[in-house]
């Protein structure tokens, strides 16, 4: 969705602390073991389906996709070709999302997505927009794979965390908004297995905040954060100890 724009690698400073308030305690979700789920059938739609605010949408882990909608790779599309679209408060548990979209899932403020698997990423898996500073998006479980570039977008407000997840070739697991302004977002990422990454893990920009922990990485010894050209006042918290590289 935000054009990627060049980076410099992040000197990681180790005395600088992350603030993260009491809506961002990490959940308890497991390191993965790398298996992916089998799906129990398909579902077509013909337009995003709308999880709205106050919802929980159990897709009985079968596979969603769009009739209509066909991947072109990391060609920019908006919401209109997601499979999902949360609205702020909505939860979207137990799904697959199949080949056949551009836009993957869209959280439109602070969501919920709990055992989500993306079978094959177009643009984005997940993108967030929208929100307000006291917005929080949970992604816990779950994973994603064939990610020719990211698999998170991030460009609303608010603090989002990720625990218990497992991404399988991509390019970025997560990238910030680099063109939004500062909005100071919040990330604690928790309990990742990433396996054949080419890029980076993770992408902030100015004023972001950023916590990591139980981080598994196979294959490439790809960085674990990186900072947007210009951006100044960041945060990337982790210690070396909990990133373990096989």
């Amino acid at each position: 969705m935000v054009s990627a724009v060049p980076f410099i690698v992040l000197a990681l400073a180790m005395t600088t602390a992350v603030t993260l308030g009491t809506s961002m305690r990490a959940r308890s979700a497991p390191m993965p073991d790398g298996s992916w789920p089998t799906s129990q059938g398909d579902v077509y739609f013909a337009a995003p389906y709308t999880v709205k605010s106050g919802e929980v949408f159990d897709g009985k882990m079968k596979t969603y996709q769009r009739s209509n909608v066909k991947c072109r790779g990391a060609t920019e599309s908006a919401w209109q070709n997601a499979v999902f679209v949360i609205q702020e408060g909505g939860k979207l548990k137990n799904a697959i999302i199949g080949a056949d979209q551009m836009e993957g899932v869209h959280c439109e403020g602070g969501c919920s997505v709990v055992n989500v698997w993306w079978d094959a990423v177009c643009e984005d898996a997940l993108s967030i927009k929208g929100g307000s500073e006291s917005s929080v998006t949970t992604v816990i479980g779950g994973g994603a794979r064939s990610a020719e570039d990211k698999v998170v977008q991030h460009n609303g407000y608010g603090s989002l965390i990720v625990e218990g997840f497992y991404v399988e070739s991509y390019g970025t697991f997560y990238r910030s908004c680099s063109d939004c302004g500062n909005k100071g977002v919040k990330v604690i990422i928790k309990n990742l297995l990433a396996v054949d990454g080419r890029v980076r893990l993770l992408t902030q920009n100015d004023g972001d905040e950023i916590k990591v922990e139980g981080i598994k990485i196979k294959g490439k010894k790809v960085e674990v954060c990186s900072v947007g050209t210009g951006a100044s006042r960041i945060s990337c918290k982790y210690s070396p100890s909990t990133v373990t590289y096989v």
